[in-house]
């Protein structure tokens, strides 16, 4: 299982890049559970972010407006973004998800076929309205993704857990790799999760909130040690 950390500035990149994260996810908590920075960070941190690590970027927690977010998109990429992470927040359904994720694949792989597309649903998406999450494989496998993902949409320290139990996620992850889908996890995610999350068979576990001082997504800063420790816990 491999780790992302998700940094809002240079700085907190190198923390993460130095205690071993293998992805580092620009991302903006000012904005939502995966709220987006600007195109200038993106690359500012890409430059520091040594070339075997990819970086990954999101680009909101997004309307149903598929030309907005296909520009949207390829900005990141442009950037510099290895992943382009799409939270489906204001999608209503399948077929709104799809039309919004496949538009959004195209846009990507014009720019670069290797560039690497995340659908991203919320295991707490009836607070918000969002599609509903157990789709969110079949969204990704029918769009052309390449990772199907769950965060948490309201960070108010409840986590992935408290809305999907470790039978459900189990599912979730076994019917993306079924689809031939890489499948990530994130959501408050705390250190006596990880090792639940590796034995389900998670590939990627999202974190910023556990790597940062005093456990706080916005006001804390990301730690090198904290991310070290969570890094063995993947291993």
């Amino acid at each position: 299982m491999i780790l992302l950390v998700s940094p809002i500035d240079v700085e907190e990149a190198k923390e993460a890049i130095a205690g071993g994260a293998d992805i580092i996810d620009v991302k903006n908590p000012k904005e939502g559970s995966l709220g987006a920075n600007f195109p200038w960070m993106i690359k500012a941190i890409r430059e520091v972010t040594p070339k075997d690590l990819l970086v990954s970027a999101t680009v909101g927690d997004v309307p149903y407006k598929p030309g907005t977010i296909s520009l949207a998109a390829v900005g990141a990429a442009i950037s510099g973004a290895d992943y382009i992470k799409v939270g489906l927040y204001g999608v209503k359904n399948y077929y709104q998800a799809v039309e919004l994720m496949k538009n959004v694949v195209k846009a990507v792989k014009d720019i670069d076929e290797d560039k690497i597309v995340v659908a991203a649903g919320y295991a707490d998406a009836y607070r918000v309205g969002a599609v509903e999450p157990l789709i969110i494989p079949k969204i990704a496998r029918d769009a052309g993704c390449d990772v199907a993902m769950l965060d948490t949409a309201i960070k108010d320290g409840k986590t992935l857990f408290d809305f999907q139990s470790k039978e459900i996620l189990k599912e979730f992850v076994d019917e993306a790799h079924d689809y031939g889908l890489k499948c990530a996890l994130a959501g408050s995610i705390k250190k006596e999760h990880i090792p639940i999350l590796k034995e389900i068979g998670t590939d990627i576990v999202g974190v910023r909130g556990a790597v940062c001082k005093g456990g706080d997504r916005n006001n804390g800063r990301i730690d090198r040690e904290l991310v070290r420790e969570l890094k063995e816990l993947c291993k």
